[in-house]
């Protein structure tokens, strides 16, 4: 699977440095995205980091080796470390009690955990905003496109008025007005074009690419947003199980009761054995022994760190709770909008479009042979441009509302 991908983003490499474009579908930029973004790949280390510490957690400790020299004897002299010199040596080890490095270990298992749920959150993010980027840009694109045609074919009235005028076939107001239409169509395109700028670079800074994206849509990329059987219940549910925020807070909590338990366990105190060779400072000469200590739990038996670990427990259980709440509640906004938009979308005729552009065509033939007056074409003009801008805008708020409860549930709900 990685060849493949990495067969088809050397495709692209080569086809876009020919076109200097970057034509994608959303399936594309769905997988340049999984590989190339730098958040995520960032993230990736966090998890290493994570498993690191789990690796070093379960090392045990070194043992100390301790050795003394005879530093000076009045009767031999400096550094009487010979064989009727002094020297001891002494070795621990520490023993850990009360399983405190299996603790250690489970808790870092765990926040091994939490990141990646985290590097989960994240991609569930970015997607979503991948996404949104995507289809907006790809609906103000086509606004582009009809403005392109409305400026080119209004240049070319304007001009022919221009020598209709020349002729003092028609009044300057007329021509004057023609060009104040042209001069807003104009400025109206380039505010969208501002807008598709703003868009252009968050999708290039989330596929990591320095090209300009040039999204491809077909009807199939728009037929799959249908709700179909999900009811709130059904969606709630799947939130729950499936929402990678939500499994960082459950496991933020588990952190927090695995916490308490080392934290218990470190009021046991450790253990360090040993062993002793002395030459000639014991009792007797050549002298072996055995050491063994530990602290004495009077006074500081980990009160305060237990404490708050049992603390912190209560802290994240409602915390995750307030986070299954905010789930519920978000889920149930999501769905909502989705009904919102579908029935505004269903409420526009399915020829809309196609009817207006047909009746343009007839405007501009009927205006040139002036069937109709200047107001009527400047107010049809007007009204088309608009209409047409926002049905563009609310396709795009269509699936964008599908997609925010794809983003809600945690869930492809609309493959």
């Amino acid at each position: 699977m990685r060849t493949y991908f990495t067969v088809v983003l050397l495709f692209f490499t080569i086809s876009l440095r020919a076109q200097d474009t970057l034509r994608l579908t959303i399936r594309q930029a769905d997988s340049i995205f999984l590989q190339k973004n730098l958040d995520i790949l960032a993230e990736k280390y966090q998890i290493d980091i994570s498993k690191s510490q789990e690796i070093q957690d379960k090392l045990w400790a070194n043992p100390t080796l301790s050795l003394e020299l005879s530093a000076y004897n009045h009767s031999r002299g400096a550094f009487d470390v010979g064989r009727q010199g002094q020297k001891a040596v002494t070795i621990q080890q520490l023993i850990t009690t009360a399983g405190k490095r299996n603790k250690r270990v489970a808790l870092d298992m765990e926040s091994t955990r939490k990141t990646e749920y985290q590097f989960y959150d994240l991609i569930r993010t970015l997607k979503f905003e991948l996404r949104e980027m995507f289809f907006e840009t790809y609906y103000l694109s086509q606004t582009i496109a009809l403005y392109d045609t409305q400026i080119a074919t209004l240049n070319t009235t304007v001009t022919a008025f221009d020598k209709e005028y020349n002729r003092q076939n028609i009044s300057l107001k007329e021509v004057v007005r023609l060009k104040a239409l042209l001069f807003q169509l104009t400025n109206d395109r380039a505010n969208i074009v501002f807008e598709l700028s703003d868009n252009q670079r968050d999708l290039r800074t989330l596929l990591n690419t320095e090209l300009p994206v040039k999204p491809v849509v077909d009807s199939t990329d728009i037929s799959r947003y249908q709700l179909r059987n999900y009811d709130l219940t059904l969606l709630r549910d799947r939130a729950i199980l499936s929402r990678s925020d939500l499994k960082v807070a459950e496991s933020a909590t588990k952190q927090a009761e695995l916490n308490y338990t080392l934290q218990k366990s470190l009021a046991v105190p450790d253990l360090q054995i040993g062993g002793v060779y002395d030459q000639a400072s014991n009792y007797v000469n050549n002298y072996f022994g055995l050491n063994l200590a530990m602290d004495l739990p009077f006074f500081n038996r980990n009160q305060g760190n237990i404490r708050a670990a049992k603390s912190n427990i209560t802290y994240f259980k409602t915390a995750e709770t307030a986070k299954q709440n905010s789930i519920n509640n978000e889920v149930n906004a999501a769905l909502q909008k989705v009904f919102v938009a579908e029935k505004a979308y269903k409420g526009v005729e399915s020829e809309f479009s196609n009817q207006f552009k047909l009746l343009s065509k007839g405007f501009y033939d009927n205006f040139q042979k002036r069937n109709i007056t200047l107001l009527e074409f400047i107010d049809f003009i007007e009204t088309y441009n608009e209409s047409i801008k926002e049905f563009n805008r609310l396709q795009a708020d269509r699936i964008k509302v599908y997609e925010e409860l794809n983003f809600v549930v945690g869930e492809e709900l609309f493959n």
